[in-house]
């Protein structure tokens, strides 16, 4: 459960602000994603190091299209 101290005199529109940071820093809504399906654990792994691998060629430049 989020909560989010409001002073009296703050505008509705920046609570509701800081409500949506906070909803999206908690990663509630990934969570759920991952959850709606079963994904194998080799499978997991190999997504892992395929981002590895892709972040590492952008880093180097030797990323081609």
């Amino acid at each position: 459960m989020l909560i989010i101290d409001s002073k009296d005199c703050e505008n509705i529109d920046k609570a509701l602000k800081k409500y949506k940071k906070k909803y999206e820093k908690s990663r509630v809504l990934n969570q759920l994603r991952d959850r709606q399906s079963f994904t194998k654990p080799s499978i997991r792994r190999r997504t892992q190091v395929l981002k590895a691998v892709y972040k590492l060629q952008l880093a180097n430049g030797d990323f081609e299209k």
